[in-house]
């Protein structure tokens, strides 16, 4: 391994290195495989040992979806109107939020999971959860070995094959997990078009992924605000090169995406007043007054209970930054933007909603451990992948206590606090 100096692994590790990552990326799926596989059949043994959640029954938001994707299931999926119209009566009479069904994409996938594969809707609804969190793993591996640093691909496999919060979203019928997988393809997508202007693939992939962030959930306004902001401190940082067909994707993607949404909702009003209703009636839902509102930092404070090591290494490669790391300034950027707008939105502080940053602040944090690593010089490798393990050695014992021995459905700072024996009971 090295850092971010473009030199190049000897050939002789290649073929080692390889075998690693894939070792890896089989530990981290096998992690991220939902429980029901193993509740029968010759596997059932390891159950145990798969690290798995532990949380019986169904939370309040994974029966919401089921009950979308059962709604589904009795009227088809042409009366989607009519799913969105039930669900404006309901929040109307109901005293706090629900969650929309215009969050279609994961309702859509679970539905057709179940489709395909028969069982119940939760179950449908966490293998899709898993399987997104699953390309999440995928697509980092993928970005690590295109960035053409040697050994990155490696580094990033393993500090995304345990992380947290993945490993948390995998295991419930939730949509963060889903929501972060296209977050994520965005980004990647928009830096290799920054990259490779002349390339029209990449570009494609970068309008599909906006198109599927905004159809995946509401929260894609705080992605594309950041890609905004990204695109306009390219005029000073050179990041890479923004031509006028980027520009244009940028804004046609998700204005397609608006046009689904106000087709599955049945017209523009009904499609203003779920939005309306969800984030007015969301200030009376006592649940997220408790839970989900602080100060700014908030987030960083749930993030070092789940993750300081990352956390302080991601905070000292933006602290490390020069000109020439385009990569840390293009995920600096994201990160802060992001951050900026959504620590501001009150009682909707969640740890979940950060999924999306898991990846960014790994690759920060490696950064960091590079640049310590290469103080070493002649043992710079070793170091490097002695401070990778560790710190994968910290994520996974962290997942263990908050996900498998306490565990937690939701990932809020009282229950954190007290998974992590911060607060006790008397």
């Amino acid at each position: 391994m090295t850092g971010p100096n473009h030199e190049k692994t000897d050939p002789r590790h290649s073929l080692l290195c390889f075998c690693v990552v894939i070792a890896l990326l089989v530990v981290g799926i096998f992690l991220r495989l939902p429980p029901e596989p193993f509740e029968h059949g010759p596997l059932h043994a390891l159950q145990s040992a798969h690290l798995q959640s532990h949380l019986k029954g169904v939370g309040v938001d994974e029966k919401i979806y089921r009950d979308y994707v059962n709604e589904l299931g009795q009227l088809g999926l042409a009366s989607y109107p009519r799913v969105v119209h039930n669900y404006v009566e309901r929040q109307k009479a109901a005293p706090g939020a629900i969650l929309p069904p215009l969050r279609a994409l994961y309702i859509v996938w679970a539905f057709a999971w179940q489709h395909c594969f028969g069982g119940d809707a939760i179950s449908a609804l966490r293998n899709v959860a898993a399987a997104f969190s699953i390309l999440s793993l995928l697509l980092a591996t993928v970005f690590a070995a295109r960035l053409d640093r040697s050994g990155y691909f490696l580094a990033i496999t393993a500090l995304m094959a345990f992380a947290p919060t993945q490993l948390h979203v995998s295991q419930h019928a939730i949509i963060d997990g889903v929501f972060a997988f296209w977050a994520l393809l965005t980004i990647w997508s928009l830096w290799e078009s920054l990259n490779h202007p002349a390339n029209l693939g990449w570009k494609l992939l970068y309008g599909l992924a906006l198109v599927a962030l905004v159809l995946t959930k509401e929260n894609a306004l705080f992605v594309w605000l950041g890609v905004i902001v990204i695109l306009i401190a390219n005029r000073w940082l050179r990041i890479g090169t923004v031509t006028r067909g980027l520009l244009v994707l940028t804004f046609l993607a998700p204005a397609i995406s608006l046009i689904v949404l106000m087709l599955l909702a049945g017209g523009v009003p009904i499609l203003i007043d779920t939005y309306r209703l969800f984030i007015t009636k969301n200030y009376g839902l006592k649940y997220s007054e408790l839970t989900q509102d602080g100060p700014w930092h908030r987030y960083l404070v749930d993030l070092l209970l789940v993750s300081p090591i990352i956390l302080l290494l991601a905070v000292g490669g933006i602290y490390n930054l020069t000109r020439e790391k385009r990569l840390e300034w293009f995920l600096a950027i994201f990160l802060v933007s992001t951050y900026t707008m959504m620590c501001g939105i009150r009682y909707g502080i969640n740890l979940r909603f950060a999924n999306m940053w898991d990846l960014p602040l790994r690759m920060l944090a490696l950064s960091q451990v590079c640049f310590f690593a290469a103080i070493l010089q002649r043992w710079r490798n070793v170091a490097l992948a002695s401070f990778v393990a560790l710190i994968c050695i910290t994520e996974i014992h962290n997942y263990v206590i908050l996900e498998v021995k306490y565990p937690l459905y939701d990932l809020v700072t009282k229950d954190l606090a007290s998974a992590l024996q911060i607060l006790k009971s008397p």
